[in-house]
């Protein structure tokens, strides 16, 4: 195992995450019961998945991509997300 790889990826998605929508989701999940393990057994599931998800999509798309362009493209896409969400009508 790279231990470097690993602690960078580590605290780079711990401070991305950090205040994040899904943190306060979980928060709002688990002030509504009192099944605590549940609420976070489903949440590290779910985001133990989404982020599988994104290392196979990552490995694949890596194949066709250079690594240069993906930061690129995922920075482009992050911000039409944010725009998207902020004039999205609730």
């Amino acid at each position: 195992m790279d231990w470097k790889i690993f602690t960078s990826t580590f605290v780079t998605i711990f401070l991305a995450e950090m205040g994040d929508k899904t943190q306060f989701a979980a928060l709002a999940a688990s002030s509504q019961t009192k099944s605590t393990l549940t609420v976070l057994l489903a949440v590290v599931l779910a985001l133990g998945l989404a982020g599988a998800l994104g290392v196979l999509f990552g490995r694949y798309i890596g194949t066709f991509v250079s690594p240069q362009h993906m930061k690129y493209i995922s920075g482009t896409l992050f911000i039409l997300v944010g725009i998207w969400v902020l004039t999205a009508k609730s």
